[in-house]
C-alpha cells in the first residue's frame, strides 16, 4: 500500500522544522558570528541562505544518486552518518581555532604595565597594550570572505540525515515529480527555520548594549560553536 502523498508532504514540513530546531548548529553559529564580525542584515542571510541551500542540497544530490544507482537506503544512511560525524569534528576544530584566535585578540586588549629605569636609578612606568601594532584579521578583505566559506564547506558536507528516507519512498510510489515535491518543501522549511531563528537571535543581540559584549563576542562565538560540535559529536544534536 502507497502512503498517501499528502502525508508525505506533511513529514517532509514537520520534520524540516523540528530537525532545524532541534540542531543549535544550524543557527546558533550565525547569530553569533554576524555579531562577533559586525556583519549587516543582508550579509547575515545571505550566508545562512547559502549555507542552507549547501546543506540540504548536498543529500538531495546523494539521495538522488542512490536512486539512480540503487543504493539500499541502509548503505545511504551509513554514508550520512559518516558524514554526520566528520562534519561534528569539523565543527569542533573551527570553534577551537576561532576560539583560540579570539582569545589572543582579547589578550593583547588587556593593558600590562612596563617598567624602565632612567639615568640615575629612577625608576618609570607606564600602561599599554598591543592593540594599535596589530590589524583584525577580521578587518582585512581576506577575512570577510574567510569565515563564511568555512561556514559553507562545514554545511555542505554535513547531512540533512532526516531527508535521505523521505527522498527514498515518495520516489518508490510516486516517481520523479514526488521526489522533486518532498526534496523542494524540506528545504524551503529548514532554509525558512534557519532564517527566522538566526534572524531572531541577530535582532536580540543588538538589543543588548555593553561594551562587554563587543569586547568578548568573538570570543563567545567560539565557544558557541565549539558547543554546537560537542552537540552534534556528543549529544546527536
Amino acid at each position: 500500500m502507497q502512503p498517501d502523498l499528502n502525508i508525505l508532504l506533511f513529514s517532509a514540513l514537520s520534520i524540516g522544522c523540528m530537525h532545524t530546531l532541534l540542531g543549535p548548529d544550524h543557527y546558533l553559529p550565525f547569530i553569533m558570528l554576524a555579531k562577533a564580525e559586525k556583519w549587516s542584515i543582508s550579509k547575515t542571510i545571505s550566508v545562512v541562505i547559502a549555507c542552507g541551500l549547501g546543506h540540504v542540497f548536498s543529500s538531495i544530490a546523494l539521495g538522488v544518486l542512490g536512486i539512480g544507482l540503487g543504493i539500499a537506503l541502509t548503505k545511504l544512511t551509513g554514508i550520512e552518518a559518516l558524514r554526520a560525524n566528520l562534519a561534528g569534528w569539523a565543527v569542533i576544530a573551527f570553534g577551537l581555532a576561532y576560539s583560540a584566535w579570539a582569545f589572543v585578540q582579547v589578550s593583547r586588549k588587556k593593558p600590562h604595565v612596563h617598567v624602565h629605569v632612567h639615568a640615575g636609578g629612577q625608576l618609570h612606568s607606564h600602561a599599554h597594550n598591543h592593540t594599535h601594532d596589530h590589524v583584525h584579521v577580521h578587518q582585512s578583505g581576506s577575512g570577510r570572505v574567510l569565515t563564511p566559506w568555512v561556514l559553507f564547506i562545514i554545511f555542505a558536507f554535513g547531512p540533512c540525515e532526516p531527508l535521505i528516507p523521505l527522498l527514498i519512498y515518495p520516489a518508490a510510489a510516486y516517481g520523479v515529480m514526488g521526489t522533486i515535491l518532498i526534496a523542494a518543501l524540506f528545504s524551503v522549511v529548514t532554509i525558512i527555520t534557519m532564517l527566522a531563528l538566526v534572524l531572531a537571535g541577530y535582532y536580540g543581540l543588538n538589543e543588548l548594549k555593553g561594551s562587554w559584549l563587543e569586547e568578548y563576542s568573538p570570543l563567545l562565538a567560539g565557544i558557541t560553536i565549539l558547543a554546537s560540535g560537542l552537540g552534534i559529536q556528543f549529544l546527536g544534536l
